[in-house]
């Protein structure tokens, strides 16, 4: 997006320096990475920085109200109402695509926003990996605060434990290592001491909460959980003494019911000129003439699935849980940059934030990157392109 930088590190780029950039993230850690690393991060200039800045301080603010925490509470399915909701999100990631306005100025879009730990420790390790192997000028940054790598770390740290000893604390999934972001899980232990447990080894007796570390029995007084409830119900061979649902004596880096309430339920609860018109398919009696411009969403998904991009009237009718589904105006995707053949290449941002106790808001911290050249972005879509999947963005300082 800052053609001057773009022409020279495209450039330099050779095929020799991506391989030792890929074999180096794989050896600091002994642990092949399963997704797609994009050949090179993307330069924001100012003005489109600055725009994401105002675009995620209007979100932030109203997902942080009152008003939209009563409003959520329909978003918590029945029967998976965790306890102790603290009222406001630990963490919030929010999506946009690059696009263009009307006049040819670069705008973002809003796509998603989840209310659910991203990568906060391997998004700021790849960053640092183009730092090292490619051409990134001292001038940019990947940091939000006038933050460096070890005052993140630092921080990232300081947010994980909130005062706790790191062995009092653990990152929840199922089975860890098995998931596609455990580079991720790997890179957290590294930075804040924490260990990464399987829900299926967490004791509950009584309120309270453990876990064996080294054999022995350790009290969890910390979750930085990372369970998603879709994956984990389905599992009926995981046996397990606890489940999220139940009363436990326990502080949330981010509580689970927020999984759900900062999720593509919202969206049609929010308006600005960053964010496409977006429905209830429950509230709808009537479609949009142009229906040819919208795309049909299930509410609660990952990476693209169940998304319908060219829909009908019979597909909307089709749907039988109305009330999990959003009709959202397609947003129209710019090429930011072209590869050295030419080739355009689009991009999602992702805006990080947690929440900062004493200044009572989500403070954004860095980004995280998605190249795509098909037709949506995520892996599914784009397995036969080069210069697509996991990136990073840099601004200047």
């Amino acid at each position: 997006m800052i053609p001057e930088i773009r022409k020279k590190y495209n450039a330099a780029f050779t095929k020799e320096k991506y391989e030792t950039f890929l074999a180096a993230i794989n050896q600091v850690y002994g642990y092949e990475v399963p997704f797609r690393q994009a050949e090179t991060p993307v330069f924001l200039p100012d003005e489109f920085r600055d725009k994401l800045i105002q675009a995620g301080s209007e979100i932030s603010k109203n997902i942080l109200s009152h008003d939209f925490f009563l409003k959520s509470d329909k978003a918590i399915p029945e029967g998976l109402n965790v306890p102790n909701d603290p009222g406001f999100t630990g963490t919030l990631a929010i999506d946009f695509a690059i696009c263009k306005d009307k006049e040819g100025n670069w705008i973002p879009q809003l796509i998603e926003m989840q209310g659910f730990p991203s990568l906060f420790a391997y998004q700021p390790f790849l960053s640092e990996m183009y730092r090292k192997y490619f051409e990134v000028g001292e001038e940019f940054t990947n940091f939000f605060g006038g933050l460096d790598l070890n005052a993140y770390q630092q921080k990232l740290k300081t947010w994980v434990l909130n005062g706790h000893q790191p062995e009092n604390v653990i990152l929840l999934e199922i089975e860890p290592y098995k998931q596609k972001t455990a580079i991720d899980f790997l890179v957290t232990e590294d930075w804040t001491g924490i260990k990464s447990v399987c829900i299926s080894e967490v004791i509950l007796e009584g309120k309270r909460l453990y876990y064996l570390l080294n054999g022995e029995k350790t009290p969890i007084h910390r979750i930085y959980n990372r369970v998603i409830f879709d994956e984990l119900l389905p599992r009926t061979d995981l046996v397990r003494q606890y489940n999220l649902t139940e009363e436990a004596d326990v502080e949330w880096v981010s509580h689970p019911n927020w999984f759900f309430r900062i999720s593509k339920f919202s969206l049609p609860q929010l308006r600005s000129q960053y964010i496409p018109d977006t429905y209830y398919v429950s509230d709808l009696s009537t479609y949009p003439d142009d229906l040819e411009n919208f795309v049909l969403k299930p509410l609660f998904s990952f990476a693209g699935q169940g998304v319908k991009i060219n829909i009908t009237a019979a597909d909307i009718a089709a749907v039988k849980d109305r009330e999990n589904w959003i009709l959202q105006r397609k947003v129209t995707y710019v090429p930011v940059f072209e590869d050295p053949e030419g080739k355009g290449v689009k991009a999602e941002v992702r805006l990080l934030y947690w929440f900062d106790p004493e200044q009572g808001k989500c403070v954004l911290m860095t980004t995280l990157g998605r190249l795509s050249k098909g037709e949506m972005v995520g892996v599914r879509y784009n397995k036969d392109f080069d210069w697509v999947g996991s990136s990073g963005y840099f601004f200047r300082r």
